[in-house]
């Protein structure tokens, strides 16, 4: 069957309005499978979702401002804000995992601790090392001094 430019428009438009749902939900609404309509997305050049990513803070203050709210509240909120629900899971998971772990900060200051302590250790044995290198080539020149090799006796 053939559909014209102006029916697959407001099909993706639902995709991607303020009245936005699901791909399989707009899909059968419209009487299309939900390929075709991604297709149809592509062949518009919509893209699938047009926002930039909000930064680790503007993530953040998505989950503090949705984090009492009920799941119609949410949707709408993401509607507004032009964020997908799935977003704000993914999101929330990842803050938890992150907080979780032991700060990274803390290892790194460890290794970093540990390594200087070996460095240090490495450059008070290496100038020993040439303060007594530096002790026999004094004594060696000394004595060469003294017993002139090439001298006559």
């Amino acid at each position: 069957m053939r559909y014209s430019r102006k029916f697959k428009e407001r099909a993706v438009s639902r995709l991607l309005g303020p009245d936005q749902g699901d791909t399989d939900a707009v899909a059968r609404t419209v009487g299309v499978t939900a390929p075709t309509l991604l297709r149809w997305r592509e062949e518009l050049s919509v893209p699938p979702f047009p926002k930039s990513t909000p930064t680790g803070i503007g993530r953040l203050e998505a989950l503090v401002a949705t984090s009492k709210m009920d799941e119609q509240e949410r949707n709408a909120w993401c509607r507004s804000n032009g964020i997908y629900p799935s977003e704000l899971v993914q999101w929330r998971e990842s803050a938890s995992q992150a907080l979780d772990q032991p700060s990274g900060s803390d290892l790194i200051g460890r290794a970093q601790r540990q390594r200087i302590v070996e460095l240090e250790r490495e450059v008070r044995r290496k100038d020993r090392a040439l303060a007594e290198t530096a002790a026999l080539l004094v004594l060696t020149k000394k004595v060469d001094a003294i017993f002139h090799k090439d001298a006559d006796v």
